[in-house]
C-alpha cells in the first residue's frame, strides 16, 4: 500500500487506545525484519532513519528503501526522519520521499525551538506530510542528562508549532540497555491535560513492556521509539551467525540469518503497544 504520514497512523491510535512503534533502522536487514513483523502482527509501523543511520547511508537511498518496503507492505508504513537537526536536513528528507520528519530543537531555548519547529512543520504540511517536534530534552544513558518537559511549555509548543506529534521528556532516556523504573506518570498526566496531540516517547527501550502497554491504552502516548533493544537483538543474532560457521564469508548469507530473530524481537515490541 502507499506510504502514509505520521498523522495517519497516530490519530487512529489516539482515538482507539494503542501506540505505534517507531523502529530505528540501520540497514536493509532490520527494515525488512520490522516490516515483516508489522505484517505478521497486522499493525502499522514507523521506519525511522536517525542520525547514525544517515551517517552510514545517504538520505536519497534511505527514502527509496523505505518507500520500496512500504509500498509492497500489507500494513501502513511511515517513512520517518528521526532527529533532524536543521531545516535544511528536514527539507532534504521531504524531497527524498519521507512521509514524516522530526525536527529536534530540544537543545535550544524555548522560543528558538518553537520558531524553528514551526517553520519545519509548515514546510512539511505544505508538502502533505507530517512533522514531530520535541519539548524538554531526552538525555542519553551514560551521556547528556535529561531536562524534563514542563506542561505549560508543552501546551505553548503544541499550539504555536502545529506539529502532528510531540516528543516529551518524562524519565525516558536514549540508549538504555536495560529496563528502567518507568516513566513519570504524574508529569505525563499534567502534559496531556493541556495538550490534545499525540505524545511520543523517545528512548522506549528503557520503558518496561508492561508500562508501554498500559500507557498506550490509558494516555495520549501514541508512539514509542525503540532502537537499542532491537539493536541488541541484531547484535546477538549476528554473533551467532558468524560463530556458527567460521569459514563462511559471504555477507549476504551472514546477514540473512539476522532477519528472523530480529523479526521476532520486533513482534514483541509491537505486542507491547496494544
Amino acid at each position: 500500500m502507499p506510504i502514509v504520514t505520521l498523522a495517519e497512523v497516530l490519530q487512529p491510535a489516539l482515538k482507539q487506545g494503542y501506540a505505534v512503534a517507531g523502529l530505528v533502522c540501520l540497514g536493509w536487514e532490520d527494515m525488512c525484519a520490522y516490516t515483516r513483523a508489522a505484517e505478521q502482527e497486522n499493525m502499522p509501523v514507523i521506519l525511522q532513519a536517525g542520525p547514525g543511520c544517515r551517517e552510514h547511508t545517504p538520505l536519497p537511498v534511505l527514502g527509496a528503501m523505505f518507500r520500496a518496503l512500504g509500498e509492497s507492505a500489507t500494513v501502513p508504513v511511515v517513512a520517518h526522519l528521526d532527529h533532524g537537526y536543521s531545516i535544511e536536513e528536514c527539507r532534504e528528507a521531504i524531497d527524498c520521499g519521507f512521509s514524516s520528519v522530526m525536527f529536534d530543537g530540544s537543545r535550544k531555548p524555548l522560543a528558538q525551538n518553537i520558531e524553528e519547529t514551526a517553520a519545519v512543520a509548515a514546510l512539511a504540511h505544505q508538502a502533505g506530510i507530517s512533522c514531530e517536534g520535541e519539548i524538554g530534552f531526552v538525555g542519553y544513558a551514560e551521556g547528556e542528562s535529561s531536562a524534563g518537559t514542563d506542561a505549560q511549555e508543552a501546551a505553548e509548543f503544541a499550539i504555536a508549532t502545529r506539529v502532528d506529534a510531540m516528543a516529551i521528556s518524562v524519565g525516558n532516556v536514549h540508549l538504555q540497555q536495560s529496563e528502567s523504573d518507568g516513566l513519570d506518570i504524574d508529569n505525563i498526566r499534567a502534559i496531556e491535560a493541556c495538550c490534545d496531540i499525540p505524545l511520543v516517547i523517545h528512548g522506549g527501550s528503557g520503558v518496561p513492556a508492561l508500562q508501554r502497554k498500559e500507557l498506550a491504552k490509558t494516555t495520549k502516548i501514541c508512539k514509542f521509539n525503540v532502537g537499542t533493544e532491537l539493536r541488541m537483538a541484531f547484535g546477538k543474532a549476528l554473533r551467532q551467525s558468524v560463530s556458527a560457521d567460521q569459514a563462511r564469508f559471504d555477507r549476504n548469507a551472514i546477514l540473512k540469518d539476522t532477519i528472523d530473530p530480529l523479526c521476532e524481537a520486533a513482534r514483541k515490541v509491537l505486542q507491547s503497544m496494544r
